[in-house]
C-alpha cells in the first residue's frame, strides 16, 4: 500500500500567546484555552509491509522490550511500559513518510494520534501521542523553540485559579520539581509561533494508557521512552505543524 505523500497546505491564522518561556503550559486535564485555527487535511494509509511494528506475542517482543523496557535517565529510573496493552499502530516504528515536509520537520497528525519526524530519504519516525481533548488542541505552524530536560513544571495562573492546591507549584514558588511525578515527564519541546511562546508543549508523561486518546489540556504528550528518543532526533529550531 501507499500513503499519501502530498497535502495542501492552508493559512495559519496568527494568535496572541501570553506569559514568557519560563511559564509553563498546563499540559493535564483543566478547562478549555480558546481554539487556534489552522486545517491541513491528513488522511493516513496502513503502515506498509516493509515498515510493520515488530511482531508482539503474549511473550512480548524483545526489540520492544529493549524500547519500552525500564530505563535510569538523569538519575531517575523510568518504568517499563506495559506495550502489551497498548495498540500496537502507537508503537514507534519507522514509515513511509507521508506528510510531503522536509527532513527535520516535526508534523503532528492530531486526528490519527501520531507524531512524524520526517527524515532524508522519504522515511519518517513516528510515535503514538495523547493530544488536547477537542477545544484544547493547538494546530498551526511554528518552531521548537527551546529544549530541556527533566523540566520543572510551572501552572499558568489561569489553572491555579480554578485549582487552588496547585499554588504550591507556581512561578513564584519555583513551579515543579523535576521527576516522575512531574507533568512534563521526561523532556519537554517548547512551541514557539511569531517569536511568541504558545505555551505548548511535546512532553514526556508516565501516562502510557493516554496514548492515543484526547485527554490533556492542548499539549502533545509522548511515553517517556518515546520523549527521549525523539528529544534526541530533533534538529536545534525545527518546524513543526500541528494537523487538525
Amino acid at each position: 500500500m501507499s500513503l499519501t505523500t502530498s497535502y495542501s497546505r492552508r493559512s495559519v491564522l496568527t494568535f496572541l500567546a501570553g506569559g514568557a518561556a519560563s511559564t509553563l503550559a498546563g499540559c493535564a486535564s483543566t478547562a478549555p484555552r480558546p481554539q487556534l485555527i489552522a486545517s491541513y487535511p491528513a488522511p493516513v494509509a496502513p503502515t506498509p509491509a516493509a515498515f510493520a511494528p515488530p511482531p508482539v506475542d503474549a511473550g512480548g517482543s524483545a526489540e520492544l522490550d529493549a524500547m519500552y523496557g525500564t530505563m535510569t535517565d538523569g538519575g531517575f529510573v523510568i518504568p517499563a511500559v506495559p506495550y502489551q496493552k497498548i495498540n500496537p499502530r502507537y508503537y514507534r516504528q519507522r514509515v513511509v513518510d507521508p506528510t510531503g515536509e522536509r527532513p527535520g520537520t516535526v508534523v503532528v497528525d492530531t486526528a490519527s494520534r501520531f507524531l512524524y519526524l520526517v527524515e532524508p530519504g522519504g522515511s519518517a519516525m513516528r510515535y503514538g501521542v495523547g493530544i488536547g481533548r477537542e477545544g484544547f488542541a493547538w494546530q498551526g505552524e511554528g518552531v521548537i523553540q527551546w529544549r530541556q530536560k527533566w523540566p520543572k513544571w510551572t501552572p499558568p495562573n489561569e489553572m491555579i485559579a480554578r485549582q487552588p492546591e496547585l499554588a504550591k507549584y507556581s512561578a513564584d514558588n519555583g513551579g515543579m520539581p523535576p521527576g516522575l511525578r512531574n507533568p512534563l515527564g521526561a523532556r519537554a519541546l517548547y512551541i514557539f509561533q511569531n517569536g511568541q511562546d504558545t505555551l505548548y508543549r511535546l512532553h514526556g508523561s508516565p501516562e502510557w494508557q493516554s496514548i492515543g486518546t484526547a485527554a490533556s489540556s492542548g499539549c502533545v504528550r509522548l511515553m517517556n521512552q518515546d520523549v527521549i528518543d525523539l528529544y534526541d532526533r530533533v534538529p536545534t529550531k525545527a518546524r513543526i505543524v500541528v494537523w487538525q
